[in-house]
């Protein structure tokens, strides 16, 4: 006769196949023998909107077999893993902004990776020296400027220029984007050069410092200013809008000249990132690893610059058509970990300045 505890077994297995679900398959150990690791998945958190990234996603499982299920999170991703410490799921975390990115590896929420594959996509100033993170696609910060204006290149400090008196649009100096602009002219120039540059930049404003980085293409079109400073990607979006659109319109008023800090003997054009690291407590480690190594890929970087506009981290990647007509890009070559470390001082200074008001 069969034992109470079989019978009850076998009813479990009734009932999971009544209401038809499967059983979970047993926990193997993980590499480092940390943890439990289910093979053939892997756990995303992101702060990444999903319908940017789905298409790599679905052709990294298309290519690796690997599933990949996708937390979202707006915000909070800090607190919900320091909730969840070492019973976190998560195995790879994305972020945009290296600031963002850096907060996480500084919270303790990562780990290092040794993957040549990733040490020979992406250059040494665009991910951790310890391989706690890594750069996956850049966001250059451009000059827009109106399509009519002969302009020969261009640097950062040029927008304090008194020639662009009541000319310039930027949205608010305290937004990630231009606090990290601003962050790296501290690290070239000094802080007591950048605040006289932030003022020059105020004084030469043709509004207040508001919006997003396509409103100033919008006020170019409308006349109110001639140059602002914005992201390249969003140019991508603009002239790659429905033809007649209104965002159309805005991306065909404008030019864009990629500029440099005139201040660096080898300056660059300032960039900001999409980037990764491995969680902490990662489960899935190897897979962690293969999707990153996998967003490097020739590709996925193919991808990055045809879905979002964004410039691949990888040299020789063919790029977008809008954005190849931007020219050629030389990237700042400042560490982005230095970068970061003035992004407080700079957004006291906007405020000290008062640049937004």
């Amino acid at each position: 006769m069969p034992s109470p505890a079989s019978l009850l077994v076998a009813a479990c297995a009734v009932l999971l196949a009544a209401c038809g679900q499967q059983e979970p398959a047993a926990p193997t150990a993980g590499a480092d023998g940390a943890g439990p690791t289910a093979t053939g998945e892997v756990n995303l958190y992101t702060t990444r909107e999903p319908g940017l990234i789905q298409p790599l996603l679905d052709a990294y499982t298309a290519s690796s077999g690997v599933r990949v299920n996708t937390v979202f999170l707006k915000d909070g991703l800090l607190e919900r893993l320091g909730a969840e410490g070492g019973r976190s799921s998560a195995d790879v975390l994305m972020t945009v902004d290296t600031g963002n990115l850096l907060d996480l590896v500084e919270a303790g929420h990562t780990q290092p990776v040794d993957s040549e594959v990733l040490e020979s996509a992406i250059p040494g100033h665009l991910r951790g020296t310890d391989g706690e993170w890594f750069a996956l696609s850049l966001r250059d910060r451009v000059l827009y400027a109106d399509r009519d204006l002969e302009l020969d290149g261009f640097a950062y400090e040029d927008l304090a220029d008194p020639q662009w008196k009541g000319r310039v649009c930027i949205r608010s100096g305290q937004h990630p984007y231009n606090t990290s602009l601003f962050a790296a002219m501290i690290a070239h120039n000094g802080a007591e050069a950048t605040e006289r540059w932030l003022r020059g930049v105020k004084h030469n404003q043709a509004r207040k410092a508001a919006g997003g980085d396509r409103d100033v293409a919008r006020d170019i079109l409308a006349g109110i200013c001639d140059i602002g400073i914005a992201n390249a990607y969003y140019v991508g979006r603009m002239k790659n809008a429905e033809e007649g659109s209104e965002q159309r319109q805005w991306g065909d008023a404008i030019q864009v000249i990629r500029p440099v800090f005139a201040g660096a003997a080898d300056g660059g054009t300032h960039v900001n990132i999409s980037g990764a690291a491995v969680a902490r407590h990662a489960p899935n480690r190897d897979n962690a690893v293969g999707l990153l190594e996998y967003l490097v890929s020739d590709e996925a970087q193919s991808l990055y610059a045809r879905a979002n506009y964004e410039y691949p981290v990888k040299a020789g990647v063919e790029l977008d058509p809008v954005v190849a007509s931007f020219g050629a890009m030389k990237v700042d070559p400042l560490p982005l970990g230095e970068v970061v470390r003035h992004r407080r001082q700079a957004s006291e200074l906007v405020d000290k300045v008062g640049f937004d008001n």
